[in-house]
């Protein structure tokens, strides 16, 4: 692949191999604006690469390195992501900048081709696990957002990369659950989100945390219901997302 240099100074060496990708997206104005953040020491903030709307693709720090992208930030009982992590942002204003009439501005067919192919050469290269391809809002629920409930993680899957789960399933569960709930239900739903590799306490109470976590997981896996609210349909796709993420 081409790249457009553009070298950050923010990095430093990893402590961890590579076995992580996470996605964002920038959530700024203009990709220029974010690129020049990223390239700013002040800011102490960076990614591996980050792609344009027109597929251009622009490498600021090497691989080898550790990019300063996930922040605080867990998964699958791992911190320090940042060491273990490929960050790639993607040029799009998101919830930060979003259009006029209030939707999120969407992400063009160009730029999105050149994410597969970023992430299917990323792949070739690094032993990383299809539970192991996350969004910022995995990692860090209850800050972030990002790449947002309108980024193609379907159409990510159906080119080998993450996780898509199908829709069937016996042994559904028979009722919603609801922030303030507790019991054995809730229990289950947390230990599940744990296993898929939220950064979430098995309390037994449906709290903030598992609210906002439950949030990040529609956003994910189920963008048009973000109600943070665990229905039936929620859980389900919970419990298929532990089986498949092998856990």
């Amino acid at each position: 692949m081409q790249f457009d240099p553009s070298p950050s100074p923010n990095f430093n060496e990893r402590k961890f191999p590579v076995d992580m990708l996470v996605l964002h997206y920038t959530g700024m104005a203009s990709g220029a604006a974010a690129r020049d953040r990223m390239c700013d020491p002040k800011t102490e903030v960076s990614a591996h690469y980050m792609v344009w709307e027109d597929g251009r693709i622009s490498q600021l720090v090497s691989e080898d390195k550790r990019a300063w992208h996930a922040g605080v930030s867990t998964w699958q009982g791992d911190d320090d992501l940042n060491s273990r992590s490929i960050g790639i942002e993607i040029v799009n204003g998101g919830h930060d900048v979003p259009l006029p009439d209030g939707t999120l501005p969407p992400y063009p067919d160009a730029q999105i081709a050149a994410v597969i192919t970023l992430c299917q050469n990323v792949l070739s290269r690094h032993a990383i696990p299809a539970s192991r391809i996350v969004a910022h809002s995995d990692i860090a629920p209850a800050r972030k957002s990002d790449p947002g409930e309108h980024f193609p993680w379907e159409r990510l899957a159906d080119s080998g990369i993450g996780i898509w789960p199908a829709t069937a399933m016996d042994d559904e569960p028979a009722t919603a659950l609801r922030p303030g709930e507790s019991g054995k239900a809730v229990s289950r739903l947390q230990e599940d989100l744990k296993a898929i590799g939220y950064g979430l306490s098995a309390t037994g109470t449906y709290d903030d945390p598992t609210l906002l976590t439950v949030r990040a997981f529609q956003r994910r896996w189920r963008p048009g219901h973000l109600s943070g609210v665990a229905d039936v349909r929620t859980q389900h796709l919970v419990r298929r997302l532990r089986e498949l993420s092998g856990r």
